[in-house]
């Protein structure tokens, strides 16, 4: 999981609903063993796609169904795949406490009966009388089709006490070898009865009978109706089959008869794309154009499942159909459910696309609901803020205030994301004392999860060490060589993350005596930071603006260095050196990197360039027109403190005093950060954690951080040259410097 890289650094999301999904059950709502229509059933679980940056591909994995020793006789099947699905459930289940029903959109319209497989529609209880009866007649003689039908239908209704005994007795699988046998003689209503009878008695989506439903109705789908296929799909998804090639049908049948889909089927057919983890390409233009047909028509439940859909997916969708959904959304939000709420956050921060008047009524209406939402919810919640870099305070509070009572049901992903969102955004809760405890204490719990899943360790260590907490233990757990090669061959790019980490513990952990990062990987991890900073920072026109100038104003480019003092923070800096008396010092007798991008680049400040600088693209609002009151870490309180390793469990945050660099005493060193909107919170001037941590490990080191915030440098670009001097002579040698650096 790649969280550090400067200015367009993404999160990694998990689409996993988090809610109940078949009958009886709850939806499995782990990171990578969560079961997809689209994927295969599988223990090892699939990539989650990410935010945008960059895209993760969910793996192609065979059937568990083919990898199983085969067997003489169906019952021998029967119980095999029985035994795999409860395996494969003790692996992947975890303990939730999910109240919100994902399907609660189809309660809304009374179309979706006829579309979707409701286990909850009361039924008569069989006597065990009856089912024993016809389990007799299966095993004395053989039944037409319609009389097989007739007996799935009544087992179904068997109690739930009695039904695994039932799909185990050998009685029951000779019914299914005879529906497997007659498999092509059955009407297709009659067919599709059999499949929905599967699923309130719980077959192993790996059982032969399913095998052959499969198959028979990828033969007929073509023949078949729409309001039948999607039927057909919703049954596979309760009973968390793996269905791709039916899948691929059923999309290419919508396609051809887009035109004929009626609004809630259009609703229908996003919500199994969703949970197929695939979308097809050639449908994307089309799903727009349905969402705004029928946005005002759409019931607000329905709304989310749409966005649920699209997100589990990976869908792309236009800025503009996401603000026409979050227009509506922020003027009915009371009248929404929390569960419906969540599904539209996760697609409104996976465009990146920031909407204030959504946001603000967020502010208003959820911190009252989050007691009451389940632990994966509030997560999400929390995860909006930080990925769109919105700082709200009693969200973040009423959030913070709810999780050690509920932590016992975090996943680890859920404990890493809860670190990561309150560490991006450098906030400390009133109940800091207990919140952080309480997560640390949940990530050793699901210790063994992360030689799996090792992305979640990193974030939440990264998470806490933003705001400056260090667990001694979980450190020298992921710095061991081990837990190293583990995320080497992880799906997503983790070397900056530890790179952050392990340089992180470097500066901050003085005592610390644990693992640490092979120096020829941290050289390998510098070199890969140096070369993305020559494409990628150096070359930006304030920082070129900038080093040009003080390049004139100290007397040459050996005065001046663009670099990267960090390259573990991933962004530049502009060192600058004084004597105690205030004269430039000589030091950077080397060509700068800077110097020569321009001559080679030509930057040219053009009015376009310089518009898009001080205003801000389409997805952010400039920090100058924000109301609230901001501040910058490290200078208005005393943060430059570093955390001393002590050999306990958790190194708490310290007041170790900075410690001078290796450069002569009479010598000051600057690091002028030239920052812009994305080191910053949403619409003001609270700097991000990772900005936080650099601004802390600069002082560490014995730096004087000068702070050249972009709401006062990229306004004096557009000014005259002896102007931006005057600025920068004043940042340079501010009378207080001095004296504090001494």
């Amino acid at each position: 999981m790649s969280l550090l890289k400067p200015q367009d650094y993404r999160v990694l999301y998990n689409p996993a609903a988090y809610a109940k999904g078949r009958a009886g059950s709850q939806q499995h709502g782990n990171r990578d063993s969560s079961q997809a229509l689209g994927d295969t059933f599988t223990s090892l679980g699939t990539a989650q796609p990410p935010q945008t940056f960059p895209t993760a591909s969910p793996q192609a994995l065979p059937p568990l169904r083919n990898a199983k020793p085969k067997s003489n006789t169906l019952l021998e099947q029967t119980i095999l795949a029985t035994l795999y699905k409860k395996e494969a459930e003790k692996e992947k289940w975890e303990v939730h406490d999910s109240k919100e029903d994902p399907r609660m959109f189809q309660k809304g319209r009374p179309e979706y009966r006829s579309l979707s497989c409701d286990s909850t529609e009361p039924a008569l209880t069989l006597p065990a009388e009856e089912e024993d009866s016809i389990l007799q007649n299966v095993a004395t003689c053989e039944g037409s089709p319609g009389i097989v039908t007739d007996y799935f239908l009544k087992l179904s209704r068997s109690p739930a006490e009695r039904r695994e005994a039932l799909v185990s007795d050998a009685r029951f699988s000779a019914l299914c070898h005879q529906a497997v046998r007659a498999i092509g003689q059955f009407s297709t209503p009659d067919l599709i009865q059999i499949l929905k009878a599967c699923v309130p008695l719980a077959v192993p989506a790996s059982h032969p009978l399913l095998d052959a439903c499969e198959a028979e109705f990828c033969r007929r789908a073509w023949d078949m109706e729409l309001e039948q296929l999607l039927l057909v799909a919703d049954c596979w998804r309760c009973l968390e089959r793996a269905v791709p090639s039916y899948l691929g049908i059923l999309f290419s049948y919508a396609n051809l008869h887009w035109k004929e889909l009626t609004l809630p089927q259009f609703v229908q057919l996003l919500y199994i794309v969703g949970e197929g983890r695939r979308s097809p390409a050639d449908l994307e233009q089309k799903v727009e154009s349905m969402i705004l047909r029928h946005l005002d028509a759409f019931t607000l439940e329905e709304l989310g499942a749409i966005c649920l859909g699209l997100f589990k997916s990976v869908s792309g969708i236009s800025e503009h159909v996401m603000r026409r959904i979050a227009d509506r959304v922020s003027l009915q939000m009371e009248d929404m459910s929390t569960y419906a709420l969540v599904n539209v956050l996760k697609m409104l921060r996976y465009t990146r696309m920031d909407h204030l008047p959504l946001m603000r009524e967020l502010g208003r209406v959820i911190p009252a609901r989050i007691p009451t939402t389940n632990i994966q919810g509030i997560m999400h919640i929390a995860l909006t803020y930080s990925s769109l870099h919105f700082f709200d305070e009693d969200v973040l509070v009423a959030v913070a205030a709810s999780l050690p009572s509920k932590v016992s049901y975090c996943r680890s992903k859920d404990a890493a994301k809860f670190l990561w969102s309150f560490g991006c955004l450098d906030y400390e809760p009133p109940n800091e004392e207990e919140f952080y405890p309480s997560l640390i204490k949940q990530l050793h719990t699901k210790l063994h999860e992360f030689k799996k899943f090792p992305e979640h360790l990193l974030t939440g260590l990264l998470g806490l060490a933003f705001v400056r907490r260090f667990p001694e233990e979980l450190i020298h757990f992921a710095l061991r060589e081990e837990f190293v090669q583990k995320t080497r061959g992880s799906k997503y790019d983790l070397h900056k993350d530890l790179f952050t980490l392990g340089k992180s513990v470097e500066i901050e952990c003085p005592t610390y005596q644990g693992s640490r990062l092979p120096p020829q990987l941290c050289q390998e991890f510098t070199e890969m930071a140096l070369s993305f900073a020559e494409q990628e920072i150096y070359v930006r026109p304030e920082i070129v603006e900038a080093t040009s100038l003080l390049e004139s104003m100290l007397g040459g480019p050996e005065y001046v260095k663009s670099h990267m003092i960090l390259p573990h923070t991933r962004t530049g800096d502009l060192e600058v050196r004084l004597a105690t008396d205030g004269r430039p010092i000589p030091f950077n007798f080397k060509h700068p990197v800077a110097a020569k991008k321009l001559k080679d680049m030509g930057v040219s400040l053009t009015d376009d360039l310089m518009s898009q600088l001080i205003k801000g693209s389409a997805h952010s609002q400039s920090p100058v027109e924000a109301e609230n009151e901001a501040r910058i870490p490290g200078q208005e309180r005393g943060d430059a403190a570093g955390t001393p390793c002590s050999g306990g469990t958790l190194i708490a945050k310290s007041q170790t005093e900075p410690k001078a660099g290796c450069w002569q005493p009479q010598e000051v060193r600057l690091a002028l950060q030239v920052s812009n909107r994305n080191h910053f919170c949403y619409g003001s001037k609270r700097l991000l954690g990772l900005h936080c941590l650099k601004r802390r490990q600069l002082r560490l080191l014995g730096y004087v951080v000068v702070e050249i915030p972009f709401w006062e440098w990229f306004p004096l670009l557009k000014r005259t040259r002896s102007e931006k001097l005057s600025y920068l002579h004043y940042k340079v040698f501010c009378p207080a410097l001095l004296p504090r650096a001494a």
